[in-house]
Protein backbone atom coordinates (compact mmCIF):
# COMPACT_ATOMS: atom_id res chain seq x y z
CA UNK A 1 0.00 0.00 0.00
CA UNK A 2 1.42 3.35 -1.08
CA UNK A 3 1.42 6.25 1.36
CA UNK A 4 2.29 9.89 0.95
CA UNK A 5 3.38 12.00 3.90
CA UNK A 6 5.25 15.22 4.56
CA UNK A 7 8.19 15.29 6.98
CA UNK A 8 10.01 18.41 8.16
CA UNK A 9 13.62 18.03 9.15
CA UNK A 10 16.47 20.44 9.98
CA UNK A 11 19.90 19.51 8.63
CA UNK A 12 23.15 21.34 8.24
CA UNK A 13 25.04 21.01 4.99
CA UNK A 14 28.33 22.62 4.11
CA UNK A 15 28.75 24.20 0.72
CA UNK A 16 31.72 23.11 -1.44
CA UNK A 17 33.32 26.50 -0.71
CA UNK A 18 33.01 25.98 3.06
CA UNK A 19 34.53 22.52 2.79
CA UNK A 20 37.44 23.88 0.76
CA UNK A 21 37.96 26.68 3.30
CA UNK A 22 38.11 24.16 6.16
CA UNK A 23 40.72 22.20 4.22
CA UNK A 24 42.75 25.37 3.60
CA UNK A 25 42.71 26.28 7.30
CA UNK A 26 44.08 22.85 8.17
CA UNK A 27 47.03 23.12 5.76
CA UNK A 28 50.44 24.01 7.20
CA UNK A 29 52.50 26.67 5.44
CA UNK A 30 54.32 24.47 2.93
CA UNK A 31 51.17 22.57 1.92
CA UNK A 32 49.31 25.90 1.67
CA UNK A 33 51.92 27.16 -0.81
CA UNK A 34 51.38 24.04 -2.91
CA UNK A 35 47.62 24.64 -2.81
CA UNK A 36 48.15 28.19 -4.11
CA UNK A 37 50.38 26.92 -6.90
CA UNK A 38 47.71 24.39 -7.86
CA UNK A 39 44.99 27.06 -7.97
CA UNK A 40 47.18 29.36 -10.06
CA UNK A 41 47.67 26.54 -12.52
CA UNK A 42 44.00 25.63 -12.96
CA UNK A 43 42.53 29.15 -12.85
CA UNK A 44 43.91 31.54 -15.49
CA UNK A 45 41.94 34.42 -13.96
CA UNK A 46 44.18 34.32 -10.88
CA UNK A 47 47.71 35.70 -10.91
CA UNK A 48 50.53 36.06 -8.40
CA UNK A 49 52.12 39.38 -7.45
CA UNK A 50 50.88 42.93 -7.13
CA UNK A 51 48.35 43.99 -9.72
CA UNK A 52 49.21 46.84 -12.08
CA UNK A 53 47.60 50.17 -11.35
CA UNK A 54 44.64 50.89 -13.56
CA UNK A 55 41.65 53.24 -13.44
CA UNK A 56 39.22 51.66 -15.92
CA UNK A 57 36.68 49.91 -13.77
CA UNK A 58 33.44 48.97 -15.42
CA UNK A 59 30.31 46.88 -15.28
CA UNK A 60 28.62 45.04 -18.08
CA UNK A 61 26.42 47.69 -19.65
CA UNK A 62 23.08 46.18 -18.59
CA UNK A 63 22.17 45.48 -14.97
CA UNK A 64 20.94 42.05 -15.92
CA UNK A 65 21.81 40.88 -19.40
CA UNK A 66 20.45 37.41 -20.05
CA UNK A 67 20.44 35.44 -23.27
CA UNK A 68 18.22 32.49 -24.01
CA UNK A 69 19.59 30.11 -26.60
CA UNK A 70 17.51 26.98 -26.92
CA UNK A 71 16.28 27.16 -23.33
CA UNK A 72 19.77 27.71 -21.89
CA UNK A 73 20.04 30.92 -19.93
CA UNK A 74 23.44 32.60 -19.84
CA UNK A 75 23.71 35.30 -17.21
CA UNK A 76 26.28 38.03 -17.75
CA UNK A 77 25.46 40.27 -14.82
CA UNK A 78 29.02 40.81 -13.63
CA UNK A 79 30.11 43.64 -11.38
CA UNK A 80 33.84 43.82 -12.01
CA UNK A 81 34.23 46.09 -8.96
CA UNK A 82 33.73 42.98 -6.84
CA UNK A 83 36.87 41.44 -8.30
CA UNK A 84 39.14 44.44 -8.71
CA UNK A 85 40.32 47.29 -6.52
CA UNK A 86 41.09 50.83 -7.60
CA UNK A 87 44.34 50.77 -5.68
CA UNK A 88 47.71 49.31 -6.47
CA UNK A 89 47.58 47.29 -3.25
CA UNK A 90 44.77 44.69 -2.95
CA UNK A 91 42.35 45.31 -0.09
CA UNK A 92 43.00 41.96 1.55
CA UNK A 93 46.59 43.11 2.17
CA UNK A 94 45.33 46.02 4.26
CA UNK A 95 43.30 44.15 6.89
CA UNK A 96 45.93 44.31 9.64
CA UNK A 97 49.65 44.05 10.11
CA UNK A 98 49.49 40.49 11.36
CA UNK A 99 52.10 38.84 9.23
CA UNK A 100 55.81 39.30 8.77
CA UNK A 101 57.26 40.66 5.56
CA UNK A 102 59.91 38.00 5.36
CA UNK A 103 61.16 37.10 1.91
CA UNK A 104 62.94 33.94 2.95
CA UNK A 105 64.13 31.50 0.36
CA UNK A 106 61.27 29.14 -0.45
CA UNK A 107 63.51 26.55 -2.06
CA UNK A 108 64.78 24.01 0.46
CA UNK A 109 68.10 22.58 -0.79
CA UNK A 110 68.95 18.97 -0.15
CA UNK A 111 72.47 17.64 0.04
CA UNK A 112 73.40 15.11 -2.59
CA UNK A 113 75.70 12.20 -1.98
CA UNK A 114 76.00 8.45 -1.80
CA UNK A 115 73.11 6.50 -0.31
CA UNK A 116 73.63 3.96 2.47
CA UNK A 117 73.15 0.96 0.14
CA UNK A 118 75.47 2.46 -2.47
CA UNK A 119 78.07 2.95 0.25
CA UNK A 120 77.84 -0.77 1.12
CA UNK A 121 78.01 -1.83 -2.55
CA UNK A 122 81.16 0.25 -3.07
CA UNK A 123 82.83 -1.64 -0.22
CA UNK A 124 81.55 -4.95 -1.59
CA UNK A 125 83.29 -4.27 -4.92
CA UNK A 126 86.66 -4.52 -3.16
CA UNK A 127 86.07 -8.26 -2.50
CA UNK A 128 86.97 -10.90 -5.07
CA UNK A 129 83.85 -13.01 -5.46
CA UNK A 130 82.48 -15.38 -8.07
CA UNK A 131 79.56 -14.17 -10.18
CA UNK A 132 77.01 -16.17 -8.17
CA UNK A 133 78.49 -15.08 -4.83
CA UNK A 134 78.49 -11.47 -5.99
CA UNK A 135 74.79 -11.73 -6.92
CA UNK A 136 73.98 -13.17 -3.50
CA UNK A 137 76.02 -10.51 -1.68
CA UNK A 138 74.46 -7.67 -3.69
CA UNK A 139 71.01 -9.08 -2.98
CA UNK A 140 71.80 -9.17 0.73
CA UNK A 141 73.00 -5.56 0.63
CA UNK A 142 69.75 -4.62 -1.07
CA UNK A 143 67.89 -6.28 1.80
CA UNK A 144 69.58 -4.07 4.43
CA UNK A 145 67.08 -1.59 5.88
CA UNK A 146 67.72 1.97 7.04
CA UNK A 147 68.74 0.79 10.51
CA UNK A 148 71.37 -1.55 9.07
CA UNK A 149 69.51 -4.83 9.68
CA UNK A 150 68.49 -7.72 7.41
CA UNK A 151 65.16 -8.66 8.91
CA UNK A 152 64.47 -11.71 6.74
CA UNK A 153 64.95 -15.45 7.12
CA UNK A 154 67.73 -17.09 5.12
CA UNK A 155 65.22 -19.52 3.58
CA UNK A 156 63.11 -16.60 2.29
CA UNK A 157 66.20 -15.01 0.73
CA UNK A 158 67.06 -18.32 -0.99
CA UNK A 159 63.56 -18.44 -2.49
CA UNK A 160 63.69 -14.80 -3.62
CA UNK A 161 67.04 -15.35 -5.32
CA UNK A 162 65.49 -18.19 -7.31
CA UNK A 163 62.40 -16.18 -8.31
CA UNK A 164 63.91 -12.74 -8.93
CA UNK A 165 67.54 -13.47 -9.91
CA UNK A 166 67.05 -16.91 -11.46
CA UNK A 167 69.83 -18.05 -9.13
CA UNK A 168 69.39 -21.40 -7.44
CA UNK A 169 71.48 -21.63 -4.28
CA UNK A 170 71.26 -22.97 -0.73
CA UNK A 171 71.17 -21.59 2.82
CA UNK A 172 74.84 -22.43 3.37
CA UNK A 173 75.99 -20.21 0.48
CA UNK A 174 73.77 -17.34 1.62
CA UNK A 175 75.11 -17.65 5.19
CA UNK A 176 78.65 -17.51 3.81
CA UNK A 177 77.94 -14.29 1.90
CA UNK A 178 76.11 -12.87 4.91
CA UNK A 179 79.39 -13.12 6.88
CA UNK A 180 81.04 -11.06 4.11
CA UNK A 181 78.32 -8.40 4.29
CA UNK A 182 78.70 -8.25 8.08
CA UNK A 183 82.36 -7.32 7.59
CA UNK A 184 81.35 -4.05 5.91
CA UNK A 185 81.26 -0.68 7.64
CA UNK A 186 79.65 0.60 9.77
CA UNK A 187 80.22 -2.21 12.25
CA UNK A 188 77.09 -4.22 12.97
CA UNK A 189 75.53 -3.85 9.52
CA UNK A 190 73.83 -6.94 8.13
CA UNK A 191 72.78 -8.29 11.54
CA UNK A 192 69.47 -10.09 11.79
CA UNK A 193 68.65 -8.97 15.31
CA UNK A 194 69.98 -6.73 18.08
CA UNK A 195 71.92 -9.51 19.78
CA UNK A 196 73.84 -10.35 16.59
CA UNK A 197 74.41 -6.63 15.89
CA UNK A 198 76.03 -6.08 19.31
CA UNK A 199 78.17 -9.23 18.99
CA UNK A 200 79.51 -8.13 15.58
CA UNK A 201 80.57 -4.79 17.05
CA UNK A 202 82.17 -6.35 20.15
CA UNK A 203 84.23 -8.77 18.05
CA UNK A 204 85.77 -5.82 16.18
CA UNK A 205 86.92 -4.15 19.39
CA UNK A 206 90.21 -4.73 21.14
CA UNK A 207 89.68 -7.86 23.21
CA UNK A 208 90.21 -6.48 26.72
CA UNK A 209 88.81 -8.37 29.75
CA UNK A 210 85.76 -6.07 29.89
CA UNK A 211 85.06 -6.57 26.15
CA UNK A 212 85.42 -10.34 26.53
CA UNK A 213 82.99 -10.31 29.47
CA UNK A 214 80.57 -8.11 27.54
CA UNK A 215 80.71 -10.60 24.63
CA UNK A 216 79.93 -13.50 26.95
CA UNK A 217 77.03 -11.63 28.55
CA UNK A 218 75.44 -10.75 25.19
CA UNK A 219 76.03 -14.25 23.80
CA UNK A 220 74.89 -16.28 26.80
CA UNK A 221 72.72 -13.96 28.92
CA UNK A 222 71.14 -11.52 26.51
CA UNK A 223 67.64 -11.85 27.97
CA UNK A 224 68.84 -11.27 31.54
CA UNK A 225 70.92 -8.29 30.41
CA UNK A 226 68.09 -6.71 28.39
CA UNK A 227 65.79 -6.97 31.43
CA UNK A 228 68.56 -5.69 33.72
CA UNK A 229 68.54 -8.68 36.06
CA UNK A 230 71.96 -7.73 37.41
CA UNK A 231 71.79 -10.06 40.40
CA UNK A 232 71.32 -13.05 38.11
CA UNK A 233 74.22 -11.89 35.90
CA UNK A 234 76.56 -11.55 38.88
CA UNK A 235 75.72 -15.06 40.06
CA UNK A 236 75.72 -16.72 36.62
CA UNK A 237 79.09 -15.32 35.47
CA UNK A 238 80.74 -15.24 38.90
CA UNK A 239 81.84 -11.62 38.61
CA UNK A 240 81.95 -8.56 40.84
CA UNK A 241 79.82 -5.43 40.50
CA UNK A 242 82.84 -3.47 39.23
CA UNK A 243 83.47 -6.03 36.46
CA UNK A 244 79.81 -5.97 35.46
CA UNK A 245 79.83 -2.17 35.48
CA UNK A 246 82.84 -2.08 33.10
CA UNK A 247 81.23 -4.64 30.77
CA UNK A 248 78.01 -2.65 30.84
CA UNK A 249 79.87 0.50 29.83
CA UNK A 250 81.35 -1.35 26.84
CA UNK A 251 77.89 -2.45 25.73
CA UNK A 252 76.42 1.02 26.22
CA UNK A 253 79.06 2.36 23.83
CA UNK A 254 77.73 0.19 20.97
CA UNK A 255 75.33 1.39 18.29
CA UNK A 256 72.02 -0.50 18.17
CA UNK A 257 71.20 1.04 14.76
CA UNK A 258 74.41 1.01 12.70
CA UNK A 259 72.61 2.27 9.58
CA UNK A 260 71.77 5.51 11.33
CA UNK A 261 75.45 6.28 11.89
CA UNK A 262 76.17 6.66 8.17
CA UNK A 263 76.64 10.40 7.69
CA UNK A 264 75.93 10.28 3.95
CA UNK A 265 72.56 8.64 4.38
CA UNK A 266 70.22 10.59 2.10
CA UNK A 267 66.96 10.42 3.91
CA UNK A 268 64.16 12.82 3.15
CA UNK A 269 64.00 15.18 6.08
CA UNK A 270 60.79 17.02 6.78
CA UNK A 271 61.60 20.68 7.37
CA UNK A 272 59.19 22.42 9.70
CA UNK A 273 58.22 25.93 8.63
CA UNK A 274 56.68 27.82 11.60
CA UNK A 275 53.28 29.31 10.77
CA UNK A 276 53.58 31.89 13.56
CA UNK A 277 56.32 33.73 15.41
CA UNK A 278 56.09 34.93 19.00
CA UNK A 279 58.66 37.42 20.27
CA UNK A 280 59.07 39.26 23.56
CA UNK A 281 59.38 43.00 22.90
CA UNK A 282 59.76 45.31 25.91
CA UNK A 283 58.24 42.69 28.20
CA UNK A 284 55.20 42.18 25.98
CA UNK A 285 54.38 39.37 23.57
CA UNK A 286 54.29 40.10 19.86
CA UNK A 287 52.63 37.67 17.43
CA UNK A 288 53.25 37.63 13.67
CA UNK A 289 51.93 35.35 10.95
CA UNK A 290 54.45 33.86 8.56
CA UNK A 291 54.59 35.97 5.39
CA UNK A 292 54.12 32.85 3.26
CA UNK A 293 50.55 32.71 4.53
CA UNK A 294 49.84 36.13 3.00
CA UNK A 295 50.53 35.72 -0.74
CA UNK A 296 50.04 38.54 -3.23
CA UNK A 297 47.25 37.46 -5.56
CA UNK A 298 45.00 39.41 -7.91
CA UNK A 299 42.59 38.96 -10.78
CA UNK A 300 44.22 38.82 -14.22
CA UNK A 301 44.11 42.11 -16.13
CA UNK A 302 43.73 40.13 -19.36
CA UNK A 303 40.37 38.88 -18.15
CA UNK A 304 39.15 42.41 -17.48
CA UNK A 305 40.21 43.38 -21.00
CA UNK A 306 38.22 40.43 -22.34
CA UNK A 307 35.17 41.68 -20.46
CA UNK A 308 35.70 45.16 -21.83
CA UNK A 309 35.91 43.82 -25.37
CA UNK A 310 32.71 41.90 -24.82
CA UNK A 311 30.98 45.04 -23.53
CA UNK A 312 32.01 47.05 -26.60
CA UNK A 313 30.97 44.34 -29.07
CA UNK A 314 27.73 45.13 -30.93
CA UNK A 315 26.93 41.69 -32.24
CA UNK A 316 27.38 38.98 -29.65
CA UNK A 317 27.61 35.44 -30.94
CA UNK A 318 26.78 32.28 -29.03
CA UNK A 319 30.52 31.57 -28.67
CA UNK A 320 31.01 34.97 -27.08
CA UNK A 321 28.17 34.31 -24.66
CA UNK A 322 29.69 30.97 -23.69
CA UNK A 323 33.07 32.65 -23.30
CA UNK A 324 31.66 35.29 -20.99
CA UNK A 325 30.05 32.57 -18.87
CA UNK A 326 33.42 30.83 -18.63
CA UNK A 327 35.06 34.13 -17.64
CA UNK A 328 32.41 34.71 -14.98
CA UNK A 329 33.01 31.26 -13.49
CA UNK A 330 36.75 31.83 -13.34
CA UNK A 331 36.33 35.30 -11.86
CA UNK A 332 33.99 33.90 -9.21
CA UNK A 333 36.54 31.21 -8.37
CA UNK A 334 39.39 33.75 -8.21
CA UNK A 335 37.38 36.09 -6.01
CA UNK A 336 36.39 33.25 -3.68
CA UNK A 337 39.99 32.03 -3.43
CA UNK A 338 41.31 35.49 -2.51
CA UNK A 339 38.53 35.89 0.07
CA UNK A 340 39.26 32.41 1.44
CA UNK A 341 42.93 33.33 1.92
CA UNK A 342 41.87 36.45 3.78
CA UNK A 343 39.53 34.44 5.99
CA UNK A 344 42.24 31.81 6.57
CA UNK A 345 44.70 34.50 7.68
CA UNK A 346 42.15 35.99 10.07
CA UNK A 347 41.19 32.60 11.53
CA UNK A 348 44.81 31.58 12.09
CA UNK A 349 45.78 34.88 13.67
CA UNK A 350 42.74 35.16 15.96
CA UNK A 351 43.12 31.56 17.15
CA UNK A 352 46.84 31.81 17.86
CA UNK A 353 46.45 35.22 19.47
CA UNK A 354 43.87 33.80 21.89
CA UNK A 355 46.15 30.84 22.72
CA UNK A 356 49.08 33.21 23.29
CA UNK A 357 47.10 35.44 25.64
CA UNK A 358 45.76 32.48 27.61
CA UNK A 359 49.27 31.01 27.99
CA UNK A 360 50.98 34.39 28.48
CA UNK A 361 52.94 33.31 31.57
CA UNK A 362 54.46 30.37 29.70
CA UNK A 363 55.47 32.41 26.64
CA UNK A 364 57.08 35.05 28.86
CA UNK A 365 59.05 32.58 31.01
CA UNK A 366 59.37 29.34 29.01
CA UNK A 367 58.55 27.36 32.16
CA UNK A 368 56.28 24.44 31.17
CA UNK A 369 54.91 24.41 34.71
CA UNK A 370 53.29 27.75 33.88
CA UNK A 371 51.13 26.17 31.17
CA UNK A 372 47.48 26.56 32.13
CA UNK A 373 44.90 23.82 31.55
CA UNK A 374 43.41 24.45 28.12
CA UNK A 375 41.15 22.43 25.86
CA UNK A 376 39.84 23.14 22.37
CA UNK A 377 36.48 24.28 23.71
CA UNK A 378 38.13 27.03 25.78
CA UNK A 379 39.56 28.66 22.65
CA UNK A 380 36.47 27.97 20.54
CA UNK A 381 34.24 29.76 23.07
CA UNK A 382 36.54 32.78 23.23
CA UNK A 383 36.75 33.30 19.45
CA UNK A 384 33.15 32.16 18.80
CA UNK A 385 34.15 29.44 16.35
CA UNK A 386 33.51 25.73 16.10
CA UNK A 387 35.77 23.32 17.99
CA UNK A 388 36.64 21.58 14.71
CA UNK A 389 38.05 24.86 13.33
CA UNK A 390 40.31 25.30 16.36
CA UNK A 391 41.37 21.66 16.03
CA UNK A 392 42.36 22.22 12.39
CA UNK A 393 44.51 25.19 13.36
CA UNK A 394 46.16 23.43 16.31
CA UNK A 395 46.80 19.97 14.88
CA UNK A 396 49.21 20.86 12.09
CA UNK A 397 50.61 24.32 12.82
CA UNK A 398 53.89 25.32 14.44
CA UNK A 399 54.88 28.47 16.30
CA UNK A 400 58.41 29.82 16.62
CA UNK A 401 58.93 30.91 20.23
CA UNK A 402 61.99 32.19 22.14
CA UNK A 403 62.23 28.62 23.51
CA UNK A 404 62.14 26.76 20.21
CA UNK A 405 59.62 25.75 17.57
CA UNK A 406 56.54 24.14 19.12
CA UNK A 407 53.55 22.26 17.75
CA UNK A 408 50.50 24.26 18.80
CA UNK A 409 48.51 21.26 19.97
CA UNK A 410 51.18 20.66 22.63
CA UNK A 411 49.87 23.68 24.53
CA UNK A 412 46.53 21.96 25.08
CA UNK A 413 46.18 19.83 28.19
CA UNK A 414 43.57 18.61 30.61
CA UNK A 415 43.24 19.93 34.14
CA UNK A 416 43.54 18.25 37.52
CA UNK A 417 42.91 19.50 41.04
CA UNK A 418 45.77 19.73 43.51
CA UNK A 419 45.37 19.48 47.27
CA UNK A 420 44.53 23.18 47.47
CA UNK A 421 41.63 22.66 45.04
CA UNK A 422 43.38 24.65 42.30
CA UNK A 423 43.25 23.55 38.67
CA UNK A 424 46.68 22.63 37.34
CA UNK A 425 47.70 21.46 33.90
CA UNK A 426 48.70 17.84 33.34
CA UNK A 427 51.83 19.31 31.71
CA UNK A 428 52.86 20.64 35.12
CA UNK A 429 52.39 17.21 36.69
CA UNK A 430 54.34 15.51 33.89
CA UNK A 431 57.21 17.96 34.32
CA UNK A 432 57.39 17.24 38.07
CA UNK A 433 57.23 13.50 37.35
CA UNK A 434 60.06 13.83 34.84
CA UNK A 435 62.23 15.77 37.30
CA UNK A 436 61.50 13.24 40.06
CA UNK A 437 62.65 10.34 37.87
CA UNK A 438 65.78 12.28 36.83
CA UNK A 439 66.74 12.86 40.49
CA UNK A 440 66.02 9.33 41.75
CA UNK A 441 68.70 6.89 42.94
CA UNK A 442 69.33 4.77 39.82
CA UNK A 443 70.45 1.85 41.97
CA UNK A 444 66.98 1.81 43.52
CA UNK A 445 64.64 3.47 41.00
CA UNK A 446 61.16 4.44 42.14
CA UNK A 447 58.24 2.24 41.20
CA UNK A 448 54.98 3.78 39.96
CA UNK A 449 53.48 3.34 43.43
CA UNK A 450 56.39 5.18 45.07
CA UNK A 451 56.24 7.91 42.40
CA UNK A 452 52.56 8.39 43.25
CA UNK A 453 53.49 8.84 46.92
CA UNK A 454 56.22 11.39 46.04
CA UNK A 455 53.76 13.45 43.97
CA UNK A 456 51.18 13.23 46.75
CA UNK A 457 53.75 14.69 49.16
CA UNK A 458 54.22 17.57 46.68
CA UNK A 459 50.48 18.22 46.67
CA UNK A 460 49.37 16.25 43.62
CA UNK A 461 47.03 13.33 44.46
CA UNK A 462 47.65 11.11 41.41
CA UNK A 463 46.62 7.45 41.13
CA UNK A 464 49.27 4.83 40.31
CA UNK A 465 47.65 3.95 36.95
CA UNK A 466 47.72 7.65 36.02
CA UNK A 467 51.42 7.76 36.89
CA UNK A 468 51.95 4.76 34.58
CA UNK A 469 50.06 6.55 31.76
CA UNK A 470 52.06 9.78 32.12
CA UNK A 471 55.32 7.82 32.36
CA UNK A 472 54.57 6.06 29.06
CA UNK A 473 53.67 9.38 27.42
CA UNK A 474 57.03 10.77 28.56
CA UNK A 475 58.78 7.66 27.19
CA UNK A 476 60.15 6.75 30.63
CA UNK A 477 60.69 2.99 31.13
CA UNK A 478 59.53 1.05 34.16
CA UNK A 479 61.66 1.09 37.33
CA UNK A 480 63.37 -2.24 36.57
CA UNK A 481 64.68 -0.94 33.22
CA UNK A 482 65.92 2.31 34.80
CA UNK A 483 68.14 0.43 37.21
CA UNK A 484 71.91 0.99 37.02
CA UNK A 485 74.79 -0.73 38.78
Amino acid sequence: MLKQQLNLKLSQRLSPQQIQLMKMIQLPTQAFEQRIAQELEINPALERGKEDEFKDEFDIDTPQDEYDDGGEVIETDINVDEYLSDDEIPSYRLSSNNYSADDEDRQMPYASGTSFNQHLLQQLNTYRLSDDDKKIARFLVGSVDGSGYIRRDIEDIVDDLAFTQNLYTDSESVEKMLKIVQQLDPAGVGARDLQECLLIQLKRREQTPSVALATNIIADSFEEFSKKHYTKLLKKHGISEDELREANQEIEGLNPKPGGSYSGNNRIVEHVVPDFTIRIVDGELELTLNGRNAPELHVSQNYTNMLKGYRDAKDRSKEQKEAILFIKQKLDAAKWFIDAIKQRQQTLYVTMSTIMNLQKEYFLTGDERKLKPMILKDIADKIDMDISTVSRVASSKYVDTPYGTKLIKEFFSESMLNEQGEEVSTWEIKKILENTVAEEDKKKPLTDEKLAKVLLEKGYPIARRTIAKYREQLDIPVARLRKEI
